[in-house]
């Protein structure tokens, strides 16, 4: 048998080391954190979304006249078909929306309202909105905290900001910011609790949800 003194050294330790646990994992969690939240991909194929079942975070986004909405609070009112485009700048993302146009009056009569949220700042949004005629809302996350939360925002490499900008398009001047930062362009269907029901993300910016797609997707999640 061992003595009694080790035993009851063997007895402390193992009750101090089951007091430290819970600090060390929430240590360990927070750094954690901080690492993933600090770790923006380079490219698009290498995101990392939110999974169907999770719970949207409790962020804020700026509407045209530039006024702070919380999604959450926004997703609460009814089942929402939320859309991360680049921004209107892209004609690939301006097509999109009009293909989106066309089925939104269908996705109200589910019970459906439509949110799209980009980079743009509020000013910039107005000008996608009076180009498409686009009827559903518009909201901007210019400082890109909404597309980070929901694991789908990438920076873009100087060489390929260079480029952009030679061809007319000033990312700073769009979101008015110079994180060059980017979504891969998404659409999740949301519940009125705010979990993720359906989710669509495509790396390749020039591949987008067909629009009948995506309402056959709203008819099964609603």
């Amino acid at each position: 048998m061992l003595p009694i003194q080790i035993i009851n050294s063997i007895h402390f330790f193992m009750q101090l080391f089951s007091k430290l646990i819970p600090t060390l994992l929430l240590v360990f969690g927070l750094t954690a954190t901080s690492i993933i939240a600090q770790n923006i991909p380079s490219s698009a194929d290498k995101v990392t979304p939110l999974l169907i079942g999770a719970t949207i975070p409790d962020v804020s986004l700026k509407t045209t006249a530039g006024e702070t909405v919380k999604l959450r609070e926004l997703a609460s009112e009814r089942p929402t078909v939320l859309v991360f485009y680049r921004g209107g700048w892209c004609p690939y993302c301006s097509r999109h929306m009009m293909d989106l146009q066309k089925i939104e009056k269908d996705l109200v009569a589910l019970g459906y309202q439509v949110l799209a949220v980009s980079p743009d700042r509020p000013e910039e949004l107005s000008k996608s909105i009076d180009k498409g005629d686009l009827k559903y809302q518009l909201l901007s996350d210019s400082p890109m905290d909404v597309t980070k939360a929901f694991g789908i925002a990438y920076k873009l490499d100087d060489k390929t900001v260079a480029r952009y900008k030679e061809n007319g398009i000033d990312l700073e001047v769009s979101s008015g910011y110079k994180h060059h930062l980017l979504p891969a362009p998404a659409v999740f269907i949301l519940n009125q609790e705010g979990k993720i029901r359906f989710s669509y993300v495509n790396p390749d910016y020039k591949e987008r949800i067909d629009g009948d797609v995506l309402l056959t997707a709203a008819k099964a999640y609603k």
